[in-house]
């Protein structure tokens, strides 16, 4: 099952064709009303709206059956507020978050932390991060096969913490079982083939498959 949430990031940034294979979308804060305008109706609206005019918030109230106004002053971001939502009603479902990397620095690392709350620590796996040039995934300890997304061209294995024995094999650089006391981009590796693997003992990491804007 397959939640879309989108963001506030232009439709532009959004890769292709994933809004329509949602088998639930939410929009947040001004990605419902992108939606509206691209011809999405979403399931779930999310967020203060404190981006969209009087008028525009309307039209999302009279469009979309279940709507969440949250008030502009919160601890939570607009985002964390829809994917707990998200994972609370969806829980087995993997949850794509698309608009979400662009944009405000700011709010990038806050979706880029979500695995390390413990609220959405049990859903690491299963929380996606995408625009039209990167893949963001999420990985626990333990040896994984990844699967080339053919819409991107690079990889990186980036550790988030301190990790232990990293090791990447079937990419065109290798690593043997290396302990990192910081975190650390293994940047502009590739694929040799239709998969690659990695593996580690402790800590999170985030492989990225990303592309350049001419690429």
């Amino acid at each position: 099952m397959k939640v879309v949430l989108v963001a506030g990031a232009h439709p532009k940034a959004w890769p292709a064709d994933l809004v329509q294979q949602a088998d639930v979308l939410i929009g947040i804060d001004r990605g419902t009303w992108y939606l509206l305008q691209a011809g999405h109706l979403p399931d779930i609206a999310v967020g203060d709206f404190d981006s969209l005019s009087a008028e525009e918030l309307a039209s999302v109230k009279a469009k979309v059956a279940q709507v969440h106004q949250l008030v502009p002053e919160k601890d939570d971001t607009d985002t964390q507020i829809a994917l707990k939502i998200a994972v609370e009603n969806y829980p087995t479902a993997d949850f794509y978050l698309l608009g979400a990397t662009g944009g405000r620095v700011d709010h990038f690392l806050a979706n880029l932390f979500l695995p390390f709350e413990a609220r959405f620590a049990p859903f690491t796996r299963q929380i996606h991060l995408l625009d039209q040039q990167n893949q963001i995934d999420f990985y626990l300890p333990g040896s994984y096969t990844v699967t080339k997304n053919p819409a991107y061209f690079y990889l990186a294995y980036v550790p988030l913490t301190p990790v232990q024995q990293l090791k990447i094999w079937n990419s065109k650089y290798a690593l043997p079982a290396t302990d990192l006391p910081i975190p650390y981009a293994y940047a502009s590796n590739e694929f040799i083939g239709s998969t690659a693997n990695f593996s580690f003992a402790s800590g999170l990491v985030a492989v990225i498959q990303s592309k350049d804007q001419t690429r």
